[in-house]
């Protein structure tokens, strides 16, 4: 299993038949099950269920004896997010916080299955792992393809919206169908496409704030190219007067779900900063800003650092 350590890849949602993975049900024992236990994950203990046993069991441990039981029949109900990860995968501690969270809050429409291939080497053949972290969901027992590699929180969300919709869950709509098609373009790489569209957008709605986040994570793709992102960090790191080193290494940062680290990184350096190439610092975050929306508890806090750093 290699360790991904290139820009994350996202693919094209579509249908895959599941039917070989099925496995014969084992024999239902008729003492009472037990309460779930607690497993560890790459970001920590993973619950059974919520708190005391009360509402849905929102994240659960996968394997290959029990992934009939717990995803083909469970996803005929409830659609389930696949997350696989090894121990050994700094990325995976990374992005399995993003999709923890975003399971606890989710209210029980999906669930989200942890799956260590490491422990579960056939699983990950047969669903065409070829590196981690990777999500992909099962919908109605068939296969919904999804993402490697880490991606904001904001566009994990995204995809997750776009499983409950393909599962036929209700999830809120956009006020416009353009942003739909740009969001669309964006999920599977065409840049191009999704500026057009949420440009479009804006030249009519200069303030809508979806257009304005879409647009932003446009550019960071743009600026990130095909660098190496521990190679950026590291130089980012060794050079913290090099203004390029320090923007590009915080554009991997937020796209490696280390949003406030990137933040801290820019603040810092407006602080070392003055004229021109302050107000460049500056700009470069604030489009950051943008990347996580208006109402990322984060933004709010970087904001006032900003604004402490500027005055």
């Amino acid at each position: 299993m290699s360790d991904p350590r290139t820009t994350p890849s996202i693919f094209t949602r579509g249908a895959v038949d599941l039917s070989a993975l099925r496995a014969p049900a084992p024999a239902q024992s008729p003492a009472k099950s037990p309460a779930p236990e607690a497993h560890d994950g790459p970001s920590g203990p993973i619950p059974g269920g919520l708190p005391g046993g009360a509402g849905p069991e929102t994240i659960i441990e996968v394997t290959e004896a029990n992934f009939q039981t717990t995803v083909l029949e469970r996803s005929l109900s409830t659609p389930v997010i696949l997350d696989f990860w090894a121990d050994w995968c700094e990325p995976c501690k990374q992005l399995s916080p993003i999709l923890e969270r975003l399971a606890a809050t989710g209210g029980g429409a999906w669930v989200l299955g942890k799956v260590d291939v490491d422990a579960n080497p056939r699983l990950a053949q047969a669903l065409r792992v070829q590196g981690i972290p990777m999500v992909v969901a099962v919908v109605n027992g068939q296969l919904v393809e999804g993402f490697t590699g880490v991606l904001p929180e904001s566009q994990v969300k995204q995809y997750i919206d776009a499983v409950l919709k393909a599962g036929g869950v209700a999830v809120e709509e956009a006020a416009d169908p353009r942003l739909d098609a740009a969001d669309d373009a964006l999920m599977i790489g065409d840049l191009d496409e999704a500026e057009a569209a949420y440009r479009k957008i804006l030249a009519e709605q200069p303030t809508d704030a979806a257009a304005q986040s879409g647009l932003a994570q446009v550019e960071l793709y743009r600026r990130i190219g095909g660098a190496d992102p521990t190679t950026a960090v590291a130089k980012a790191d060794a050079s913290p007067d090099d203004i390029d080193a320090q923007r590009l290494a915080a554009d991997v940062e937020v796209l490696s779900g280390q949003a406030e680290q990137a933040y801290a990184r820019l603040v810092a350096l407006v602080k070392r900063t003055s004229g021109d190439d302050r107000d460049a610092v500056r700009k470069h975050l604030l489009s950051l800003f943008s990347v996580a929306g208006p109402d990322d508890p984060a933004v709010a806090g970087a904001r006032r650092a900003l604004a402490s750093a500027l005055f």
